[in-house]
């Protein structure tokens, strides 16, 4: 009986483990993330009795967490003087070794990072129209160059999206030996930047990486490195050397703000930051039935492309460098889309709740961007905030779009008008 008893208990805790199982509380923290877990309760319901949307309150403060950041950095680096970057050679070096193909990451890290990283150089190109990309990937020891520079966001996915293999190890020393052969090539007014997004746990090097580490310091190559597993020494080693960032993403969340915040261009290096005066040419667009060689594919191609001012050479896309002659081709909205990381707009300040229940501050009931009633605003935020120059307010979608893609503010612009 006593045997029985005690099947019948365990066969109990069994069954109850298994419902726990079932429940989610036997996941791990990063698989719960992934689950299902009861969205159906997060529905809310308005005045009327109908259903709203999710709210996405959370989504909205983490962006404007974010930006705040940056933008704080951003004045701040712009009151203190100092220069910024705003022709840059960036190198993204993914690792594709076969820690990549973990899955702690759903569905797996090479995953996540190819779904990211095609999203980073499409933010890059928005914020950096004069700046310049390459991409390269380690695995088997070996580092791989999978494009040139170049300031084509489209050829940059098609590469990386076909070539997503893992496999080997990673060498970190062999990536920076690549990255260091290609960037001392570049002018001495562009700013030589790697980002490496390394999944491993170790490296594989032929030789002694600290030498390397210097050879990038002294090359002026500022190195950053966004790990997926766990901190490394000598990855903080090299970018403590080089001026650099390092960081370990937390999930996928965490590494998609952590990749973002590359994005805007960062401060130059103090020593050596040297203003320099840039040689350009705006080419003119080239007629739809023209037929022309093409300097860059050495092909014969009909319609669109650019030709340089100085050689009337045939280029496919710009901003580039001419390939017969050297000069720098950019258009003139590319300078104008650079304009706003020098002069950033403010932040703007976060209305308190007693400020809204005050009668003075009640005339404002719309947002001056969209026209739509910033007070119980259906599935929006009920946060609002305020230009510190105009005093009018905006929502926080508003206020997203006005600081990451507009950089004006358009209470500003229609007082600066009228």
């Amino acid at each position: 009986m006593n045997n029985g008893e005690r099947m019948r208990v365990n066969g109990e805790r069994e069954e109850d483990e298994d419902e726990d199982d079932v429940d989610g509380e036997g996941l791990e923290a990063w698989e719960r993330s992934y689950a299902d877990e009861r969205s159906w309760e997060s529905l809310q319901e308005d005045e009327s009795g109908l259903l709203r949307p999710i709210d996405n309150m959370i989504l909205y403060h983490a962006q404007f967490r974010r930006r705040l950041r940056a933008l704080a950095a951003a004045t701040n680096s712009t009151t203190a003087r100092i220069q910024k970057g705003l022709i840059r050679y960036l190198y993204i070096v993914v690792d594709l070794s076969r820690a990549a193909s973990e899955m702690d990451y759903r569905p797996s890290r090479m995953a996540v990072v190819a779904k990211h990283v095609e999203a980073f150089i499409r933010e890059f190109f928005d914020q950096n129209p004069l700046s310049h990309i390459g991409l390269m990937t380690i695995k088997d020891g070996v580092a791989q160059c999978l494009t040139e520079l170049g300031g084509s966001p489209e050829s940059h996915v098609k590469a990386l999206m076909g070539k997503l293999e893992c496999s080997g190890d990673a060498s970190l020393q062999n990536a920076l030996d690549l990255v260091h052969e290609y960037l001392t090539q570049i002018p001495s007014y562009g700013h030589r930047e790697v980002l490496i997004l390394y999944s491993a746990l170790s490296t594989c090097d032929p030789g002694d990486i600290m030498e390397t580490v210097q050879n990038c310091k002294k090359s002026k190559i500022r190195c950053s490195v966004i790990g997926l597993s766990a901190e490394m020494f000598i990855c903080k080693h090299l970018c403590q050397e080089t001026g650099g960032l390092y960081s370990v993403a937390l999930d996928e969340s965490h590494f998609k703000e952590l990749l973002l915040e590359h994005a805007p261009p960062p401060p130059a290096i103090a020593e050596f930051a040297i203003a320099n005066l840039i040689r350009m040419g705006f080419p003119q667009r080239a007629a739809e039935g023209s037929v022309a060689i093409c300097s860059c594919h050495k092909e014969v191609k009909v319609g669109g492309g650019y030709t340089c001012p100085r050689c009337k050479a045939r280029v496919c896309e710009l901003p580039t460098e001419c390939c017969i002659c050297g000069l720098t081709l950019v258009s003139s909205p590319h300078l104008a889309r650079s304009y706003h990381h020098l002069f950033p707009i403010a932040p703007f300040d976060e209305v308190s709740s007693s400020r809204q229940i005050d009668p003075q501050h009640r005339l404002q009931k719309t947002c001056f961007g969209c026209q739509q009633c910033i007070l119980n605003s259906g599935n929006k935020s009920s946060l609002y905030v305020a230009c510190p120059k105009c005093k009018k307010y905006f929502c926080l979608d508003c206020d997203i779009y006005i600081h990451e893609s507009l950089h004006n503010c358009p209470g500003c612009e229609s007082l600066r008008h009228s």
